[in-house]
């Protein structure tokens, strides 16, 4: 990060600015940019409820105070930034956009990188928590609540570091010739280091996760002739290896498009016309946050009998506080407490069936 003189510095201009010295055409066609918003507002209530339902069954179900729920809980929680960030982005975007001082185009796109880089560190250390389980051939790890909460916490702390870079210096406000297209105030170079790393990144997962379920399948194999009947699959490894891996492969799927889209704007690729990429694959990047709570309740029964719990705790509650609304009212001569207990005891043998189930 070179010094550069503060009079060369244009920290007081608006994205216009930038937009206009970078050549961004970062116009949008009106009907394709409500389009965009309506679709991409949909997608991000669901990313916000979703994903709150994730945490709310690890916290609630015991059966998923393990350190490998804990860490997809953290997962969902960086999916849950990313519906906050992908709303902000969405509605100051297009016109608004040029707009925007550079405060608020650092806030922008840093709710994008911190959500972003938390979701990969995630991935990265559920991948060696599932690591630790298959070497001891645990269906969880040993990993300690304390450990677990440290590792969470370093999660986040390089998040947010990493979405803080940009608008800690490494930027092209005081030099304007080596800003890019996609984000007219970050630097070529900070756009080849990001894309670089996370794609990186992606490899080191995927070749961990595929040696992992490379060992599964041996050890699999290996024990087969020495068992009476099949190995029971809810007792190995292997199910919760393949929930991760295909999270992992949507992940990869979703962001490599928009990680090369930068790169190729990072080494100043004239001919690749990346602005038009732009907004589709902006809405990859939300497919993606939509998809992972639906692979958590179709790969695993648990979590999906967790959230039908769940909404029906939600539903009986609503019930309850309309028929407390309805008791509070003066009881006339002709009504009988007797009918209300009757439906409380039923409601309460309801509610004890579903938590056994």
């Amino acid at each position: 990060m070179a010094q550069h003189n503060s009079s060369q510095c244009h920290y007081n201009e608006t994205m216009i600015f930038f937009y206009n010295s970078s050549g961004s055409d970062d116009k949008w066609d009106r009907t394709q940019l409500i389009l965009v918003q309506v679709v991409g507002s949909l997608f991000c209530c669901f990313i916000l409820l979703s994903n709150a339902m994730v945490i709310a069954a690890v916290v609630t179900n015991k059966r998923f105070h393990y350190p490998f729920y804990y860490l997809l809980s953290n997962l969902a929680a960086s999916d849950f930034l990313a519906g906050i960030a992908y709303v902000y982005l969405m509605f100051n975007t297009g016109e608004v956009s040029r707009k925007l001082t550079v405060r608020e185009y650092f806030i922008r796109q840093g709710l994008l990188d911190v959500s972003l880089s938390a979701s990969l560190a995630n991935l990265l250390v559920i991948a060696l928590e599932r690591y630790i389980s298959v070497l001891s051939w645990k269906v969880h790890s040993n990993l300690t609540k304390r450990r677990v909460t440290l590792l969470i916490v370093l999660v986040w702390a390089i998040s947010i570091f990493m979405g803080a870079v940009p608008s800690l210096g490494w930027n092209c406000i005081c030099n304007l010739s080596i800003c890019s297209q996609l984000a007219p105030i970050f630097s070529r170079s900070y756009l080849i280091f990001w894309s670089v790393s996370n794609l990186v990144v992606f490899l080191v997962m995927v070749v961990i996760y595929l040696r992992i379920y490379t060992y599964v399948k041996r050890k699999t194999s290996v024990l087969m002739p020495h068992t009476s009947g099949s190995i029971n699959r809810k007792r190995t490894p292997i199910k919760l290896i393949k929930t991760v891996m295909v999270v992992l492969g949507a992940f990869v799927i979703c962001w490599t498009p928009g990680l090369v889209v930068l790169l190729l704007d990072g080494l100043n690729c004239k001919s690749c016309n990346v602005m038009k990429l732009k907004r589709w694959l902006l809405l990859l990047a939300v497919a993606n946050s939509v998809m992972n709570p639906c692979i958590y309740s179709y790969k695993d029964e648990e979590m999906w009998t967790t959230f039908k719990n769940l909404l029906r705790c939600i539903g009986n509650g609503t019930r309850r506080q309309r028929s407390s609304k309805a008791n509070a009212r003066p009881l006339s001569s002709g009504q009988d407490t007797g009918g209300n207990s009757q439906a409380t005891s039923e409601e309460m043998k309801s509610d004890q069936e579903t938590l056994k189930t």
